[in-house]
Order: structure tokens, then sequence, then C-alpha cells
């Protein structure tokens, strides 16, 4: 039981609370596993919904870059991409874990308190009103008299959060005494600042500390080399990002940038750890909407963040590299700093597609000359073969075709998931050409 009072009665007393431990969200698991969880949950739904898109080609209309860009421009295998952010999200779930240790146990039962509390501020403020309303030349005492029959409460707050009608019977020592009380306005507004305004304010000020550290930190990692060849240039190997490679960093640069700019958030704006599962959990989301490769015009994640996917491919393009800096939410930042990049991407964007179509083309022309060149071979061997001769059996490459110089975008889809540029097979269920 705490104490409810040290103030003075001219002010409604604060209540009296009782703390008990908070209930898990989960019988099966505590809260802290689900906040270490949860985000990782999220980036592989996420992923794993986009590259089903890929796969079955479903909105190529909306893509950033086409399949044989993929082919041909990454300079990193899928699997390797798996393994690194595989690395990362066990590096994030044990410094989530890690959090968890340093904060209190959660507790419930004080929120009466903490809305009283409120209220008792909006009580304070209300004693500004007579000195605001004397400073625009009207008098607060007649203006009261005139609200007093029709807005009594209206007339209060004109007196200076005055209510000399309202109390209560509270117990003192024993002794049952008349204080004042709170108006029901005054309960409802400190309400909706505890439960919903105090959380937006939390969570707008860790978007804002979380860009203001990933952009410092990444804009580093571009402008001092040692930095950039070490550690940031692992990331950049993917010059056509895709969702689940959203986190395919150096795991000194994942923990510095993400992690530690996510936890920096939680503890500087005092979240709960409820409050901190939503935040890493749609920080991280959209991290991966940023790297999904696909420009919807029906998202509404970027009708409200003006940092999406379009915003961050061009920093991932080799003549954008050092703009764009700005993640994951707002491009303020790049504003300010002068790193956003102004000029027109319509004909880079087409220069590297047609590039990468004819690197392509001319590779299944080369593999279909070689196979044409082996069956030549082949048959005239079998034909200079004495009579009775048996065949013997060979192993033959197929060729593979395409149904124009351009290419068909679905052949091209199909290459892209039979291939998945790398020297693994069997990754998420796909078979690798090398």
């Amino acid at each position: 039981m705490a104490g409810a009072n040290a103030t003075s009665y001219d002010l409604p007393p604060l209540p009296d609370y009782t703390l008990r431990p908070l209930e898990p969200l989960s019988s099966w698991a505590s809260d802290a596993f689900i906040q270490a969880a949860l985000p990782v949950v999220g980036y592989w739904i996420v992923s794993l919904i986009f590259h089903a898109i890929d796969v079955l080609d479903l909105f190529p209309q909306y893509r950033l870059h086409t399949p044989a860009e993929v082919l041909k421009r990454n300079h990193v295998s899928r699997y390797e991409v798996l393994r690194d952010v595989v690395l990362q999200q066990i590096i994030q779930i044990i410094a989530s874990f890690s959090l968890s240790l340093f904060d209190e146990a959660p507790s419930t039962g004080k929120a009466d308190y903490d809305v009283a509390w409120y209220a008792q501020k909006i009580r304070i403020a209300q004693s500004a009103v007579p000195y605001v309303l004397s400073a625009i030349g009207l008098n607060p005492t007649g203006l009261a008299t005139k609200l007093a029959d029709a807005h009594p409460m209206l007339a209060s707050v004109a007196m200076g959060g005055k209510y000399p009608s309202l109390l209560q019977a509270v117990s003192i020592a024993g002794e049952s005494t008349m204080v004042p009380a709170f108006a029901s306005w005054e309960v409802s507004l400190a309400s909706f600042v505890y439960w919903y305004g105090i959380p937006a304010i939390q969570f707008t000020a860790a978007i804002v500390i979380m860009d203001a550290w990933e952009y410092m930190l990444h804009r580093a990692m571009h402008m001092n080399k040692w930095l950039y060849v070490t550690f940031h240039s692992r990331h950049h190997r993917l010059y056509v990002p895709y969702a689940y490679g959203a986190l395919y960093n150096h795991p000194l640069e994942g923990f510095a940038m993400d992690t530690l700019g996510a936890g920096l958030s939680y503890l500087i704006t005092g979240m709960t750890m409820r409050q901190s599962m939503w935040f890493f959990t749609i920080s991280t989301v959209k991290t991966v909407l940023d790297h999904g490769g696909y420009e919807f015009p029906w998202d509404p994640t970027h009708w409200v963040f003006p940092n999406n996917a379009a915003y961050h491919d061009i920093h991932h393009q080799s003549w954008g590299i050092k703009t764009n800096f700005s993640q994951p939410f707002f491009i303020y930042l790049d504003r300010i700093g002068g790193t956003m990049y102004k000029g027109d991407v319509k004909e880079k964007y087409e220069r590297a597609r047609r590039t990468a179509q004819q690197k392509l083309d001319q590779e299944l022309e080369n593999e279909a000359r070689t196979v044409s060149a082996e069956s030549v071979s082949i048959a005239t061997e079998e034909n200079v073969r004495p009579q009775g001769a048996s065949t013997p059996r060979m192993s033959r490459k197929k060729a593979t075709s395409i149904s124009s110089p351009a290419g068909n975008f679905k052949d091209l889809t199909n290459m892209v998931n039979a291939n998945l540029h790398g020297r693994r097979a069997n990754v998420l269920g796909m078979e690798s050409s090398h």
C-alpha cells in the first residue's frame, strides 16, 4: 500500500494504490520472451509474403527491379543473406533478454493513482487561466459570473480551477473529512492523456531517436572509408534489395545500428515492456518493407512514412549510394543534412534493366551455342561409329531458351526462383543453379 498524498488539500487528493504482479500476456510464454520473439516473427511473416509475391510473380507492374537484375546484379547468394540475417536475429534476441533483466518486474494497480496525478496537473494548469484572460483584456470574474448558470464548469475554469461545490469525503487519521474532488472532465482528460497521449508521445519520441541514431551512424558508415569497407559494404552487396535481406549486415554493424538504436529509443522514452514489443516489431517490419523491392500505390505505411522502398532503393544503387541515408521512418534528416537524392531516376533504372537483360541474353545465347556444339559433336560421333556398336550413355546439358531477345518476364522469374544466386541448394525450398 502506497501513501496517497503529500500535497495540500486545496487539490483533490491522490488515491492509495497497491501494486500487484502483472499477469503475462500468455500462459505459455513470459512477456520478455514475447518481446524478443515478436520482431523476429514479424520479420519472417512479412518477408515470406514478399518472397511468395516474387516467386508467383503477382505484381510485376510494381517491381522496382526486373528478375534479370536480381540474377545479374547482386553480389551475394541468398544462402549467405539468410545465414547472416539469422545470426543478427540471434544477437537481437540475446540483447532483448539482457534488457529485460534490468527492467523492473511488470506490475499493475497504479493506473488510478497516475490518472489522478495527471488530473491534479490539469487543475494546477487552470490557475493560469485568469491571467491569460486578463492579458487579452477580459475580466475573469465577470466572465465567470455570466457563465455560472449555463456553464458552471467553464465558470470554474475561468476562475482558475475553483470548484467549491465539488467535494468528497476521505478518511484522515480515522476521521471523515471533506476535501476537493475532481470534475468529470478533468478525470476524462487525464485518462486520455495517461492511456493515449503519453504512449503517443513516447512512440513519436522513440521514432525520432531511432531515425536520428540510424541516420548519423549510417552516414558515418559511408563517409568513413574504413567503416564502409570493414562493415557497411556487406549490406551493399545487395544492389537489388529483397525483403528478407533487410537485416543482412555485418554482425557488429547490425548490433550498433539496429539493435542498439532500438534499445536506446526504448530506454530513453521510458516505454513499458509491452509498448516496446510493438515498437520493436513495427520498426522491424518497416525495415523489411523498405527493402521489399515493390512500390505499391495502396501501401498504408507509405502514406504515413515517406521513407519507403522506392526512396531507400535509390541508396542501394551505385549512383545514389551517398544519398538517402534516412531510415526507417522519415526523410527530414536527409533534407536537413543535404543528402537527399534530387535527380531524375527513371532513365538510370531503365539503363540498369537493359544492361542486366543484355547480360542475361548473352549468357543464354552462349549456353545455347555450347549445347548446340555438343549436340553436333555427339551426332558426328554417332554417324562415324561402326554399325552394331553400342552408343554409350552421356549426360547432356539442357538448353535454356527464351521466346524473344528481351526474354519472357515469367521465364525470368522462374529462373530467379530456380537460381537464387547461391552456391547452396534448397534455400527456402528452392534449388540453386550454381
